[in-house]
Order: C-alpha cells, then structure tokens, then sequence
C-alpha cells in the first residue's frame, strides 16, 4: 500500500470498515511509514476537534450580531 492509497482509506480505517485484507496492508504500512502515521494522528485529531465544534452552541445574540455585521437575513 502506497502512502496516497492509504489516505484514501482513512475514513474507512476510522470508521472500523475496512475490508480485513486491507486493514493488514493498511497497518503494515503505517508500522513502516512515520510520515503516515504523523498524517493518521493529525487526521483523527482534526476528526475530534471538527465534531466538538458541530456540537457548539453559538447563543441567538451572536448569531443575530454576525447576521447583521454579514448583512444575511435569517432566511437567507
């Protein structure tokens, strides 16, 4: 498995679902590549951080502050 087929798995690898014989190729090259496993510890972490924003409740005051200072409408 090459460095840029592995990214492409990532999601799959994550998400516990991976085809098995993939998941060895897949671990085999992050035993061997550093690199890889710098991008796979970078990637889970921005995974975290992007899902504890979406849970982040902006209170109505602000969001009709930026609507204003954006000039959006609530509709639009």
């Amino acid at each position: 498995m090459s460095c840029r087929e592995l990214i492409a798995v990532l999601d799959d690898y994550l998400e516990g679902t991976l085809a098995a014989d993939l998941l060895r190729e897949l671990e085999r090259h992050l035993a061997e590549c550093p690199p890889c496993r710098a991008y796979l510890a970078t990637y889970r972490r921005t995974r975290e951080v992007a899902a504890a924003a979406a849970n982040v409740v902006v209170p109505e005051e602000l969001k009709a502050r930026l609507r204003r200072l954006l000039g959006v409408s609530r509709t639009g």
